[in-house]
């Protein structure tokens, strides 16, 4: 399809086109775009007004251009939050409408360090678990976590982590209630351990969620290092003007 004149730059409406295009499913995510050439010869325009089109579909994060490879629609995220928002996991899951599982567990537990010591404000003679998992959405590994708490704190078997939120463990007995964290996203472009348990590859970057939680009277009961796959997860935050 030609474009047709008008007022706007002609690299404006090429972008309009493809955007209008991808809505219509002409191209899938993941999916390789015809080459430039192609491309502009059906649009009616010179590949230098393409490639401007392409350059700011690119900045949007529509689509990925990989060198001597091609053009790439990108995938949208399945799930989406507000940083804002303290949820676990399985509830961003869950409001994705798709079931959320485990599909790997690791437990351990060791004396406090002067690390935990400083995190937790506990003793040296406390014990700090480590728990280690892969959480799914519709059996598909999506997100790897690595959360850190007081033994003392954690009343419940190892197995039940399989099934729920760590959120869910440590309120299990009405003692304890999480009502804030502070938060730090740090991008990865690769992660040895983490890339390959989440089963992505050196294109599939990660975003690193860092979260200190605290409960209402200002104890912090957990510390969280979850690893997301950039291409299935996407956070934003509400600023307001004060």
């Amino acid at each position: 399809m030609m474009i047709k004149a008008d007022q706007r730059h002609l690299y404006v409406q090429v972008i309009e086109h493809i955007k209008q295009d991808i809505e219509a499913g002409v191209f899938k995510e993941n999916e390789k775009f015809p080459s430039e050439f192609e491309l502009a010869r059906t649009l009616g325009v010179s590949r230098a007004t393409l490639r401007e089109a392409l350059r700011v579909l690119e900045e949007e994060k529509i689509i990925v251009r990989k060198h001597g490879v091609g053009t790439f629609l990108k995938a949208r995220p399945l799930f989406s939050s507000g940083i804002e928002e303290l949820s676990s996991v399985s509830s961003m899951i869950r409001d994705a409408g798709m079931e959320p599982g485990t599909i790997f567990l690791e437990v351990s537990d060791a004396l406090a360090t002067e690390e935990s010591i400083e995190k937790f404000r506990c003793n040296q003679e406390d014990s700090i678990v480590t728990i280690k998992r892969v959480r799914t959405a519709d059996g598909e590994p999506v997100v790897y976590c690595v959360d850190q708490v007081n033994a003392k704190n954690l009343q419940t078997e190892a197995t039940v982590l399989m099934k729920n939120s760590i959120f869910d463990a440590l309120e299990k007995d009405g003692l304890i209630h999480i009502t804030q964290a502070i938060a730090h996203i740090e991008p990865v472009g690769y992660d040895h351990e983490a890339s390959s348990i989440l089963r992505c590859g050196v294109d599939v970057p990660l975003l690193v969620l860092l979260q200190k939680h605290y409960t209402e009277t200002g104890e912090m009961v957990l510390f969280s290092k979850n690893y997301f796959r950039a291409d299935k997860f996407n956070f934003h935050v509400v600023r307001k003007r004060v």
